[in-house]
């Protein structure tokens, strides 16, 4: 059986991601992956287009800047082992 691209093992995780719930993972972990998400879906932060006006919306800002050194690809990467590993300690 072919290994599946990028795309598809990313789209998955995404899935899966979903199907869990926010509440049990702790806030740590859900800002990782909001990151990773946003990373690579929409590339590096503009602080122009996101502009924080409170405090939750900030430390989502903070996260996405900390790995915006990241490509799209790593971070795609990284959410979909991030993701697994999270379905395994189910």
């Amino acid at each position: 059986m072919p290994e599946k691209d990028l795309e598809t093992r990313f789209e998955e995780a995404v899935e899966l991601a979903n199907a869990m719930t926010q509440s049990s993972l702790p806030q740590d972990v859900q800002l990782r992956l909001y990151a990773l998400y946003k990373q690579s879906t929409h590339g590096t932060i503009d602080n122009r287009i996101y502009p924080v006006y409170d405090l939750r919306n900030a430390f989502k800002m903070n996260a996405w800047m900390q790995i915006s050194h990241l490509s799209e690809d790593e971070c795609k990467e990284l959410y979909i082992e991030a993701i697994h590993s999270l379905d395994k300690k189910k």
